[in-house]
């Protein structure tokens, strides 16, 4: 059956969920590889194991604990005492979950808008000369994301991935504005959702909940939430198993892992063969990235030499003239696939952002394919529908037949985060999680894949051809 195959596990990967690393461990891959069944074996293997071991099974949204609860029900479906031992949680909804037990309340998070605001008239009342975007990017990236609460801290933190080097002149006038977000914040008696990890991760007083934890879609972790991993397991044995693929990350600038004690030096292993995608549609996406990708410790994520197990036939990448004849396209394609014998519930369509899912959906209703829109925390495995969602929504999932639509110049990369660059090695990140972006897309596809845009189409389009 097609849920026993979804949990299958390769006997070359099983020594990687069996072995005893003697430290945190990493298992990377490309799309495809197998690395959330990895994650799932391991947290199985550890729990049984180890009898008495509390297993945390970790990732970053709604969407993929779900993703995991299934796939972890069917292969404990037998044995229920291991599964009760094993915790599926958001890292985040973790967090607040242990806050509440802590403190006695959930913490009061800062929105968007209002962390905007702060920082804003912050530096409106020191008269700080910097703009608007580079404070919101020096906040998310360093500020916020090592949790600096003094000037120490920040005069003397590593600036990976922020080359723009700052004088000491210019960072203690950065400071002045930093300092008062902070006493803002705390005035407010809210805090940022790094702020959550970093006030739990300094807590002695708890004792270390977990004995083992396992976090998948790892290359998304920030700074803050591996040092709140860590207090989680303490210095056990085998207490940090990550898996993830530096090539999927969309949310954080690199970091250096070894800086918040997380050394994953010599226990780092990658996983070669991919049993999801054909041989055309994997070669197809790995065009968009680098045939080598190194995290900021030097470990290394080779893409050469990756093979898939089976073939099928070319994507097909188009650029149209107009919305109505992209739309025509998809439908033609998207009928093709029904009659070879696609059901609705194996297609997916995938857009850049909300405001192209009403294009998506245009194009399913033309075809007569009964589709629905994926919500952050939704299921894909109970309607027999085609599954529409963003770009951002499509990790974890898998469709004999996608479609990724509305590839157009502005749409992808995103103009509007573009306009936000704080500097031009801020525009260069923003370009790298964009392609990163398409790259988790068209990865979803096992069989089939249609590409699509308006003219005069996404840069990205020529490096699929």
């Amino acid at each position: 059956p097609w849920e026993q195959w979804s949990v299958f596990l390769h006997p070359t990967q099983e020594e990687l969920v069996t072995r005893d690393f003697g430290g945190p461990a990493r298992v990377s891959g490309s799309a495809g590889t197998g690395k959330t069944v990895v994650a799932i074996h391991r947290a199985v293997h550890l729990a049984e194991a180890n009898p008495h071991a509390r297993v945390l099974l970790a990732t970053f949204s709604d969407q993929l604990t779900s993703h995991l609860e299934e796939k972890l029900s069917v292969l404990t479906r037998v044995r229920p005492r291991v599964r009760e031992r094993i915790d599926v949680a958001t890292l985040v909804g973790l967090a607040q979950r242990l806050h509440r037990a802590r403190f006695g309340e959930a913490a009061k998070l800062v929105t968007e808008t209002e962390l905007e605001r702060v920082i804003e008239a912050a530096a409106n009342e020191v008269g700080a000369a910097f703009s608007l975007p580079f404070l919101l990017s020096e906040w998310e990236h360093v500020v916020d994301a090592w949790q600096l609460r003094d000037w120490e801290a920040y005069r003397s933190v590593p600036r990976i991935g922020r080359k723009v080097r700052l004088p000491e002149s210019a960072r203690r006038a950065a400071w002045s504005v930093f300092e008062l977000v902070w006493k803002t914040l705390d005035g407010r008696g809210a805090t940022t959702e790094a702020g959550v990890y970093g006030r739990l991760a300094r807590d002695e007083g708890a004792a270390p909940p977990y004995d083992h934890v396992v976090l998948d879609e790892a290359q998304d972790a920030s700074a803050a939430q591996l040092l709140f991993l860590s207090r989680l397991v303490g210095d056990r044995p085998n207490g940090l198993f990550f898996t993830g693929d530096l090539g999927q990350r969309i949310f954080r600038q690199p970091f250096s892992w070894l800086a918040v004690g997380v050394d994953i030096r010599g226990r780092s292993r990658t996983l070669k063969v991919n049993y999801r995608t054909s041989h055309q549609i994997r070669t197809a996406a790995d065009r968009l990235l680098d045939e080598r990708t190194d995290d900021a410790d030097g470990e290394t994520q080779e893409r050469r030499g990756t093979i898939s197990v089976f073939d099928g036939p070319e994507p097909t990448v188009e650029v149209h003239e107009t919305e109505a004849q992209e739309r025509a396209a998809v439908a033609k394609w998207l009928g093709a696939q029904a009659e070879k014998g696609v059901s609705p519930n194996e297609m997916a369509i995938f857009v850049r952002s909300e405001a192209e899912l009403g294009r998506a959906a245009a194009a399913a209703a033309e075809a007569g394919i009964p589709a629905r829109v994926l919500g952050s925390s939704a299921s894909t495995a109970s309607e027999d529908r085609l599954v529409i969602a963003t770009m951002h929504l499509a990790k974890g999932l898998e469709f004999r037949s996608v479609a990724v639509m509305a590839c157009d110049e502005d749409v992808i990369p995103s103009s509007e985060r573009l306009a936000q660059a704080a500097d031009m090695v801020n525009l260069q990140e923003i370009h790298e999680t964009e392609r990163h972006l398409l790259y988790v897309a068209i990865t979803r596809a096992r069989d089939a894949l249609a590409v699509s845009g308006v003219k005069p189409g996404s840069e990205f389009l020529a490096d699929l051809d």
